[in-house]
């Protein structure tokens, strides 16, 4: 299908969650809330005493992740689901690996 990422000749290419062409805002905001939570969560791991922020976060994004990717619509957003799923588990299983969810 490389067909399906070209624009046509007329129009632009454009990087939007709501590849449908209907919008879906709460469905949108659930899949970078994901996002970003287990991208907070892996990289707090990198510092000291992060497996707090981890262990919370990424229970928070992964908890969060498995509804967005419940109630998403559109195959973007998805995918963004399934990257903060990821980036949540490692970090709340890397976390509770480093000490848990208390200093």
């Amino acid at each position: 299908m490389p067909h399906f990422l070209q624009p046509t000749e007329g129009q632009r290419f454009r990087l939007t969650l709501n590849s449908d062409g209907h919008r879906h805002p709460v469905e949108n905001a659930l899949a970078i809330t994901s996002v970003v939570c287990g991208i907070v969560a892996f990289v707090s791991l990198f510092f000291p005493g992060g497996h707090v922020i981890a262990s919370w976060v990424g229970t928070l994004g992964f908890g969060v992740g498995l509804y967005s990717q419940y109630v998403s619509a559109t195959t973007p957003q998805r995918t963004l689901n399934i990257v903060g799923l990821v980036g949540s588990f490692l970090g709340v299983a890397l976390g509770i690996a480093g000490g848990g969810f208390l200093p």
